[in-house]
């Protein structure tokens, strides 16, 4: 039988085709629709009832592609291929790649401070306190917490190379 409809398909092909530029108003995407319309016909050759209009059917089979390819254009939108854009800015990660390491370069300096600078430039620089505030969370005037933090930055910069 497919074959039987395949010798058929090809003397519609002509017709078929104007029918899918009809629909689509584009040569190449009328040429898929035609392509996908053979397909489905033949793998469903074993199934068409006899007497069946071939003509009709193969109609019937291009309009519901097509209508299955509006449908899905009106749910996903236009699509563009990225790769022939060039005026689009992008992030190619390597800036987010650099900040991970900058912060486990500077976690890791925090962590090699003394206890006492440590505690002074989390107080103040993570948890936004005040010299006052933190002066007395730890006990001590405000002028040691300040010299603390002036020393836990400068070696938080020499440790990270931050400096520079």
């Amino acid at each position: 039988m497919p074959s039987a409809i395949g010798s058929e398909l090809v003397v519609l092909l002509p017709r078929l085709r104007r029918f899918a530029v009809a629909l689509s108003g584009e040569v190449t995407l009328a040429d898929d629709l035609v392509q996908s319309a053979c397909m489905r016909a033949l793998a469903a050759a074993n199934e068409l009832a006899p007497g069946t209009r071939i003509d009709a059917w193969m109609f019937r089979i291009i309009r519901n592609i097509w209508i299955d390819e509006l449908r899905r254009k009106r749910t996903t939108g236009p699509v563009e291929d990225v790769e022939a854009r060039h005026d689009l800015v992008g992030d190619t990660g390597e800036a987010r790649a650099m900040d991970r390491l900058t912060l486990q370069d500077v976690r890791q300096a925090i962590d090699r401070l003394p206890p006492e600078q440590r505690e002074v430039l989390v107080l103040v620089c993570v948890e936004d306190m005040s010299y006052r505030e933190a002066a007395e969370i730890l006990g001590l005037p405000v002028g040691t917490v300040m010299s603390r933090l002036a020393r836990a930055r400068q070696r938080v910069m020499e440790l990270t190379s931050l400096a520079a």
